[in-house]
């Protein structure tokens, strides 16, 4: 089938939108990808809506922010759509809708992703998978990474030998440890680029840190870098999660930005190092996916930690493009009613289906 993915994360840059060939098994051809932006104004109400949110913590009525979101979601992804379909010269047999999570809160079985699948799946034409995590924490499980099942179909793709893992850096890092009997296991490892981009923004200083300057020009606290590493998270056995906005930032009020990038920097480094110290056996590759992977100074802290990384880029993967990809990858899987989740990647009981189908019932828009 030919599968349009998207992702919305919590970096607040855009909506990703990739087209693959795929079975839910093995992975064919890649097609068009695109990164529809969001404008300031939309990107402004999403992080209201994730503000309400947070506030909100999923008792009583749901903000009324949710709806306008809801509304700007659709466009942008409809944005996207287009690009890749009028690239492809078709439309896609089946879509894998995300949405933009503003809460996620596993130990009370509770993720919000705004976005309407219906409307998407009317305006488009095409059947939409979506709610994929919420069968997982129905059950008991985190209901995240979701990714683990395309990782593993990605290493299968390009040969690589076991053990192996994929590290996404986006808003939150997570890894993929895929072990020499094909075994999962998946887990949030700490903040990746979030805290780091809050800071950034923060000062008026652009989006995230550019190059890792700030951070390489900085210096690393390290009392408030064992602050952070204190954190409860890291106590915890995986699989786990989190939210980006479960560190706290007020400490970086009290040092310049260079200071504070290049102690968070470090915290993410650190992190993934104990993720690493964590896994049955060290993987001979980490392979780097998300926004992470083009910071130079991070992937540097992390290469003298946990040794040989290397971007997707650099394999012949989209490192941009990868969880887009994955939840096109995983609609195909809910259609066909496949495992998204292990007991080893979300601490479901069982492996799991997941995911909601949503067939059009209006004309093409």
């Amino acid at each position: 089938m030919l599968v349009l993915g998207y992702m919305s994360g919590t970096s607040l840059d855009g909506v990703d939108a990739a087209l693959i060939e795929t079975d839910g098994e093995q992975v064919g051809a890649f097609g068009p990808s695109f990164l529809s932006p969001f404008s300031d104004a939309e990107r402004g109400l999403i992080e209201w809506a994730t503000a309400e949110a947070l506030a909100w913590n999923g008792h009583g009525a749901a903000p009324t922010s949710f709806a306008a979101v809801e509304a700007v979601v659709h466009e942008v992804h409809m944005r996207a759509a287009r690009a890749v379909i009028a690239e492809a010269g078709r439309a896609p047999d089946l879509v894998g809708f995300h949405g933009q999570t503003v809460l996620h809160r596993p130990e009370r079985r509770l993720s919000v992703q705004l976005g309407d699948a219906q409307r998407l799946a009317d305006a488009l034409g095409v059947p939409v998978v979506a709610g994929m995590r919420q069968d997982d924490l129905a059950a008991g499980g985190q209901g995240a990474p979701l990714v683990p099942a395309y990782h593993a179909a990605l290493a299968g793709k390009l040969g690589l030998g076991a053990p192996v893992a994929f590290l996404n850096l986006g808003g939150v890092a997570n890894v993929t440890f895929i072990g020499a009997d094909g075994g999962l296991i998946a887990f949030d490892t700490g903040p990746a680029n979030g805290l780091i981009d809050q800071v950034v923004q923060a000062r008026g200083r652009g989006r995230y840190d550019d190059g890792g300057r700030f951070a390489a020009a900085g210096r690393v606290d390290e009392a408030v870098l064992a602050q952070l590493l204190s954190h409860g998270h890291f106590r915890e056995e995986g699989p786990k999660s989190l939210d980006r906005y479960d560190f706290p930032l007020e400490w970086a009020d009290g040092c310049s930005l260079e200071d504070a990038a290049a102690t968070l920097t470090a915290f993410t480094a650190e992190s993934v190092a104990l993720a690493a110290r964590s896994l049955p056996q060290q993987p001979r590759l980490w392979v780097v996916c998300g926004g992470g992977c083009h910071n130079p100074v991070l992937m540097q802290a992390l290469r003298d930690r946990i040794g040989d990384c290397r971007a997707a880029d650099d394999l012949g993967l989209r490192s941009d493009f990868v969880e887009a990809e994955a939840m096109a990858f995983l609609a195909v899987r809910s259609f066909r009613g496949l495992p998204l989740t292990y007991p080893g990647t979300t601490g479901a009981p069982a492996a799991l289906t997941g995911g909601t189908l949503w067939r059009p019932e209006a004309a093409f828009a």
